[in-house]
């Protein structure tokens, strides 16, 4: 497998910590954690594979460091790449924006001829609306430490397996 880039903005630490996770199980040898806070659009375009990660705050917000960093992705050449986005948020206190942040990435990404990749199942989670749901299916990994931090480490493992296949 190619090298991966792991772009996340953290305010907390939860985003990071997932961040993290995701690097131990592909290998410190094929992924590199940078935080966004430290990148530019041509740190994004020294890699064939992308995961981004953001925290979803208040209602629907990005995370501060990932608002500003967007700018940096709408510049980059991401022409041929895959790339996967994860996030964290509350289905509970905001059910009506759960994790919007993923959905807002998506968006951005979503017409820059890129392979987006890492689509999940919405089964197992409980919220009411997000921009990351797209034909019944979340466009990227969802963790809620909050409600379901039990379920938090597999879910990082199923989809890190699933990004190993759809990154090859």
């Amino acid at each position: 497998m190619e090298k991966v880039g792991i772009f996340y903005g953290s305010s907390t630490g939860n985003t990071e910590s997932v961040a993290n996770e995701i690097q131990k199980i592909l290998g410190d040898d094929i992924a590199q954690l940078i935080e966004v806070s430290d990148a530019n659009a041509s740190d994004l375009e020294k890699f064939s594979n992308l995961i981004l990660g953001s925290s979803t705050w208040g209602i629907g917000e990005m995370q501060d460091d990932f608002d500003v960093f967007l700018p940096q992705i709408e510049d980059a050449n991401l022409e041929g790449k895959k790339v996967a986005i994860f996030g964290c948020g509350d289905q509970d206190t905001y059910a009506d924006s759960f994790v919007d942040a993923i959905g807002i990435i998506y968006e951005t990404i979503e017409n820059k001829n890129c392979d987006l990749i890492g689509k999940i199942s919405t089964d197992g989670y409980n919220f009411d609306i997000s921009k990351a749901e797209k034909d019944n299916q979340l466009v990227g990994l969802a963790i809620d430490e909050e409600n379901q931090s039990d379920l938090t480490n597999e879910r990082i493992k199923n989809w890190v397996d699933q990004l190993k296949q759809e990154f090859n």
